[in-house]
């Protein structure tokens, strides 16, 4: 085993990829995280024989999880089965449109052209112009540190001639002119935990990251990509430490040496990486915080808030696609009561995810799994969960009934969920916020928190708040910076 020590705070995709990869460069390596499994977000709950991804659902970008595995001579493919999924997205429209959104070009071609055969044209130049960001912002960048303010002085110019001073919105409307399909494609910024109409407009390289890699689907859910990752952590060495909170990150001399747990006994190490919450980090977790992580978290605007619906339906409804976007009547003012008001209002729009569509296995025969999401402001908002939560999930189930899936509240079971709240307590989310910081441009490459820690020397930053940023591939990415960071060592 290596001398080379290293504590990854935190089991998280960030968590559990940064340990993956300090163990391929020779270090031992202890992953404590205060959940009862590993996947942080990604927990798998069971109720009354329904099976639920408690967290992040849709998978693209698979080569990154399939690096992992390579890195110790294995394949990804002998692990986890991934289904491709077509359509990627069903959007459902206030007025009862359905879009069907995914597959081939063409096939979307098909589906616009059916809506508004004028903007078949403007989708392909929509597709061209993300493929020129998704260059630039992911295949250069996304594994790149940005601790360096000289690294982002050298991109300006690339973000200015991209146009990354614009929105999302203002990128899709300036090739999209019917409505719904605005909203459509616009969109994926709240997957990520942005706001369309502020997020930077770099973050449309996800269209063209969707359109490369595809939606794919890990037969027996997303936890069973945590469980698969489990085990290789096991096979390569890893130790794990569940149901264990770290309270504070030990530091001597401005340097990281371990951690302290919440029961007081001090653990050692010669590198320390945090998957926490950068803004619970540098707040709670380390004393005497350096004056840059000091001003973000000041200014700091914070993604939206998550109200998550989990429940089983006792028959199946097959009409429903795996995965469902339902839009209520409004959008921008929506989302402005979200992201800036801080305002719950009574409506909402939903993502819907029905994993029976392409995995049975999540439901007894004859019946479906559900997890329902919806977009909510933040604890900044003031709202009292205890107080709202069940007439909220009431409020959902009776539009999803009016809309799509009639006699719904009929056949509802062992239904739960999670709010705000929850975020908060489970994960030691700042604000309760689903993305921790939101994807605006001042929030975003060296502006975001650093891989490199500010102000701590050996201390080392995974997750959805630093660069490159909040999704599957964001995460994931963010523990192959720290091949720039952190030199090989000997001994493994």
């Amino acid at each position: 085993m290596s001398s080379s020590r290293a504590i990854v705070v935190g089991g998280g995709f960030g968590g559990m990829a940064a340990a993956l990869r300090l163990r391929a460069r020779g270090y031992a390596v202890l992953v404590v995280d205060r959940c009862p499994q590993l996947g942080g977000r990604a927990q798998v709950f069971h109720r009354g024989g329904f099976r639920h991804d408690a967290g992040p659902t849709v998978i693209t970008a698979s080569f990154l999880f399939e690096e992992l595995f390579t890195l110790f001579g294995k394949r990804l493919q002998d692990h986890v089965q991934l289904v491709n999924l077509d359509p990627w997205y069903r959007f459902r429209f206030p007025d009862g449109t359905y879009f069907n959104y995914g597959g081939s070009v063409e096939s979307t071609l098909a589906e616009i052209e059916r809506l508004s055969p004028q903007d078949c044209a403007g989708y392909l130049a929509l597709v061209e112009e993300s493929k020129k960001i998704f260059a630039i912002g992911f295949e250069e960048l996304a594994d790149k540190p940005f601790h360096n303010l000289g690294t982002m002085i050298g991109l300006l110019p690339s973000l200015v001639a991209l146009g990354g001073y614009r929105s999302v919105w203002q990128l899709v409307t300036k090739h999209i002119q019917h409505p719904w399909l605005r909203r459509a494609f616009s969109v994926s910024p709240l997957l990520v935990g942005g706001n369309p109409f502020d997020t930077t407009s770099i973050y449309s390289l996800i269209h063209y990251l969707e359109r490369k890699w595809g939606i794919q689907f890990a037969m027996g859910g997303t936890g069973a990509l945590v469980s698969a990752l489990a085990d290789l952590m096991i096979e390569a060495g890893i130790e794990t430490r569940l149901n264990t909170t770290v309270e504070e990150i030990v530091i001597e001399a401005g340097t990281a040496r371990g951690v302290l747990l919440s029961n007081g006994e001090k653990l050692e190490a010669e590198v320390v990486v945090s998957d926490v919450d950068p803004a619970y980090l540098y707040s709670r977790m380390v004393k005497r915080t350096s004056l840059m992580p000091r001003i973000k978290l000041k200014c700091a605007q914070w993604s939206m808030g998550l109200f998550v619906l989990y429940f089983g339906t006792t028959r199946r409804y097959d009409e429903v696609a795996h995965h469902t976007i339902w839009f209520g009547d409004r959008y921008r003012e929506l989302l402005q009561d979200i992201f800036h008001k801080h305002h719950l209002g009574e409506d909402f729009s939903l993502y819907v995810h029905r994993p029976t569509a392409t995995d049975p296995s999540f439901a007894p025969p004859g019946c479906d799994s559900w997890y329902v999401l919806a977009p909510v402001p933040n604890l900044q908002s003031g709202t009292d969960w205890n107080e709202v939560a069940e007439g909220y999930g009431d409020a959902i189930l009776k539009a999803l009934e009016e809309t799509m899936m009639p006699g719904l509240r009929a056949h509802v079971t062992a239904r739960f969920h999670m709010t705000p709240l929850d975020f908060e307590d489970r994960y030691l989310s700042v604000h309760g916020a689903g993305f921790s910081i939101a994807p605006i441009l001042r929030q975003s490459a060296w502006f975001r928190f650093h891989n490199r820690a500010e102000g701590v020397k050996n201390l080392f930053l995974v997750g959805a708040g630093t660069h490159p940023g909040a999704g599957l591939p964001g995460v994931l990415s963010s523990a192959k910076v720290l091949e720039h960071l952190l030199p090989p060592v000997q001994g493994i």
